[in-house]
């Protein structure tokens, strides 16, 4: 055997234990890929009403629009209690509303299960979906609000909360539709064309 048929020899090892190396290593990035891109839908979601009486399953929303409010007792636009249950009253059958009492701005969700669901009975007679207390942003934020805010999640938006009132519209397929700040009014035009 002459020093060219060695030095082929070599060369096609080299070649053919590069192929299956890099054969092997693109295996586990592939299924690393597919995990990384396979999101949570909205309808995966669970959470106990206020109440703790029932765990809502969001896919009985199915075909449905629905409006999640991050909502607190002692805020500016607490007033948007009363809106949001006309809202649920004049278009119920269109668009599905959950309030989701969260404490993460200025301290204005302090109290309880209890003390919130009295409030907004007595002083807005609130009847729409009521959800647990959860953190809408932070280290602690709910995985529901995460897939609300990670585009990466739910397709296109990053926006999380900025303050207590920010509002989320879901399509009747489970997609995130559009993301609304506080000040936008639940019977206003931004939300009422959408229905």
């Amino acid at each position: 055997m002459n020093l060219q048929s060695v030095f082929f020899s070599i060369g096609l090892l080299l070649f053919v234990g590069a192929c299956n190396l890099k054969e092997i290593k693109s295996k586990p990035q592939k299924a690393t890929m597919t995990n990384a891109t396979q999101t949570k839908s909205f309808y995966d979601f669970k959470l106990k009403s206020l109440d703790e009486s029932e765990e809502i399953d969001f896919s009985r929303y199915k075909g449905k629009k629905v409006l999640l409010v991050n909502v607190a007792s002692k805020c500016g636009f607490t007033p948007q209690y009363e809106q949001l249950q006309a809202l649920h009253e004049q278009h119920g059958e269109k668009i599905v509303i959950l309030g989701f009492p969260a404490n993460n701005f200025g301290g204005q969700e302090p109290g309880s299960a209890e003390e919130i669901g009295a409030f907004c009975q007595k002083n807005y007679g609130v009847t729409f979906q009521m959800l647990e207390k959860v953190s809408v942003k932070g280290t602690d934020q709910h995985p529901l609000y995460t897939w609300l805010s990670s585009k990466d999640q739910n397709g296109w938006n990053d926006q999380a909360p900025t303050w207590n009132f920010c509002k989320y519209l879901i399509s009747e397929e489970g997609e995130l539709l559009k993301f609304y700040a506080s000040g936008v009014s639940p019977m206003g035009d931004e939300i009422l064309n959408e229905l």
